[in-house]
């Protein structure tokens, strides 16, 4: 059986798996599933409507799976989602989607969501993540892999955080942070590459050589977007496959890089 502490309330129709751990004075709402090995501590509220997968830690007063904040929503059926090995600290909020967009919130596996972290609504969160005390994250935000976000940012709607980047504490992102890029201030500009970050991975002296290129080139050259990208998908593409991201990051942006 499940261990649920017995001042825990339970809609009959969540479903808990028989390893996971729901701690004192929880509350579990309609439709909600919880994966495996995954605990609950303490205090910690699922509204309803969300699907938390295995192995993950909620710590006291998280709020999860609450209505959106969106003047646009008014009732309908939508969905948060959160994968594996999550650790979700003190008073974080996680809300779900809003039906006229896509009805889902979702965040992957294995992130660091420190003390009071706000996902808001449409949110899409990849793996291996860290976003420090204080974080808010508006509604319809792309946060890619592997970055970090540090404590008391911003980041405005709509914008994407991507792959590998790093944002510095209290900076107020107004648009899309490229792949690999280090931003930080109010509002943040782009200072480099997250060289750190790739030795911490142990990725070798070729390759970061070749992102310093590809970073000079779309940042510090003078040329067009157009013309950078012409550059990145020919050489120097050929020499480091990871340099394909930067060119999404490019490619798909919608706002404009931080620059």
């Amino acid at each position: 059986m499940s261990q649920i502490h017995p001042t825990a309330l339970i809609s009959p129709s969540a479903q808990i798996d028989e390893t996971a751990i729901i701690g004192p004075y929880c509350i579990i709402g309609d439709e909600v599933s919880i994966g495996p090995h995954t605990v609950l501590h303490r205090h910690v509220v699922v509204t309803k409507l969300t699907r938390i997968g295995a192995h993950n830690q909620f710590y006291q007063f998280a709020s999860v799976g609450e209505d959106p904040q969106d003047l646009k929503y008014a009732g309908e059926r939508t969905w948060l989602e959160i994968g594996d090995h999550n650790t979700i600290r003190e008073a974080c909020s996680l809300h779900r989607g809003t039906a006229q967009d896509s009805e889902l919130t979702k965040i992957g596996s294995h992130n660091l969501l420190m003390v009071n972290t706000h996902v808001a609504h449409d949110c899409v969160i990849g793996d291996h993540n860290v976003l420090a005390n204080n974080v808010g994250v508006a509604g319809h935000v792309t946060i890619g892999s592997h970055t970090i976000i540090g404590g008391n940012s911003g980041i405005h709607q709509f914008c994407t955080v991507d792959d590998y980047s790093l944002v510095g504490g209290a900076s107020l992102i107004l648009k899309d942070v490229a792949a690999f890029t280090m931003v930080s201030g109010n509002p943040a500009k782009a200072h480099g590459l997250n060289i750190e970050g790739m030795r911490r991975k142990d990725w070798s002296k070729e390759t970061i050589d070749v992102l310093r290129q590809a970073y000079r080139t779309i940042f510090r050259s003078g040329l067009t977007t157009v013309q950078a990208l012409e550059v990145l998908q020919g050489e120097l593409l050929s020499q480091e496959p990871k340099v394909q991201l930067l060119i999404d990051s490019l490619q798909k942006s919608r706002r404009g890089v931080v620059r």
